[in-house]
């Protein structure tokens, strides 16, 4: 006689936080912590700098208050359930929740690449093109790069909510992760997960290959225009401005690539390594931006001092 069983599909997840590091969770959640409010802080400050002081109303910061938005919004959707786990054993995530924190997260982490993609263009126009630069990026323009990036990061990511909706999850419910990231969500379904799989690497490699091809070649056009500029001084200052984007850059995909790669490939790597690795890829560049640029940006750098320290201002030069 045929038994019918019926299985209940789980309607939480329990995220682990760091594996093997468990008893270290409280200290853990201290670094966490500071670049959370470091990133709060200095990229509120970036973006009050520019909005009070009429001579930063360019594309340039225009595109880094883009991204000053968009790395408090990441470092947000993940530290604050990060705190949670670490601080007040709040382990436990509803599924459509975690699922929408999944979403935010790639969403984000799409939109910062193509930030970074549009800066580089922008660089590329100012010292590539410079007598064209206010006919092509016009207020319209910047506008409209804007919304591509948050186009191009919403629909690529919808998908993947959209397809782990349709799998079982009957069994499993441990996420090791500190946050409900795609792969790890996937792992846990019971059925085939091969469309989920190959949607997930399609969107990553695509992202990668397209967004760092394309600041690549921004930047050997931006050098071959520097080194034919026969003042040293001329040069100089041209790759100054170039200096934030390059360490804006290297701080994101370093980290970035790092986290994709043992996440397929890296079967030796720890799991407490690459759960802290991708922890600090959400974390890191969102707090280190705006000091960054407070720093390499003469123009940024100046303002703030005047605006928040002295109140007086200082010279251009």
């Amino acid at each position: 006689m045929a038994v019918n069983v019926t299985r209940q599909h789980i309607a939480s997840f329990f995220l682990v936080g760091i594996p093997g590091l468990e008893k270290f969770h409280h200290w853990i959640g201290i670094p966490v912590c500071l670049l959370f409010v470091l990133t709060l802080l200095g990229n509120s400050i970036i973006i009050t700098t520019v909005r009070l002081e009429p001579s930063l109303h360019q594309p340039m910061f225009f595109f880094l208050c883009m991204l000053a938005m968009n790395d408090m919004c990441l470092s947000g959707s993940a530290a604050l359930k990060m705190l949670g786990i670490f601080w007040f054993n709040a382990h436990w995530i509803d599924f459509d929740a975690c699922l929408a924190q999944m979403y935010f997260i790639h969403t984000l982490c799409i939109m910062e690449s193509a930030i970074l993609v549009i800066m580089a263009f922008d660089r590329f126009v100012a010292i590539c093109i410079p007598l064209h630069y206010a006919s092509i990026l016009t207020t319209s323009m910047v506008t409209k790069l804007g919304l591509v990036c948050l186009i191009r990061g919403v629909l690529m990511v919808l998908p993947c909510p959209l397809l782990i909706k349709r799998l079982p999850y009957y069994t499993k419910y441990i996420i090791h992760h500190a946050y409900c990231e795609h792969m790890a969500v996937v792992k846990l379904a019971s059925a085939n997960t091969v469309i989920n799989r190959a949607y997930g690497i399609s969107v990553a490699l695509s992202v990668i290959t397209v967004d760092l091809g394309l600041i690549a070649t921004s930047y050997v056009k931006i050098l071959q225009a520097v080194f034919r500029l026969s003042s040293q001084n001329a040069r100089s200052k041209a790759l100054g401005t170039c200096a934030a984007h390059v360490c804006t850059m290297l701080v994101s995909y370093i980290p970035a690539l790092f986290s994709f790669l043992t996440h397929r490939i890296g079967k030796k790597v720890p799991p407490s390594v690459h759960i802290i690795v991708a922890s600090v890829y959400l974390l890191l560049p969102s707090a280190v931006n705006p000091v960054v640029y407070g720093v390499k940006t003469k123009q940024i750098r100046n303002r703030i001092i005047e605006l928040f320290f002295i109140h007086k201002k200082l010279p251009e030069t």
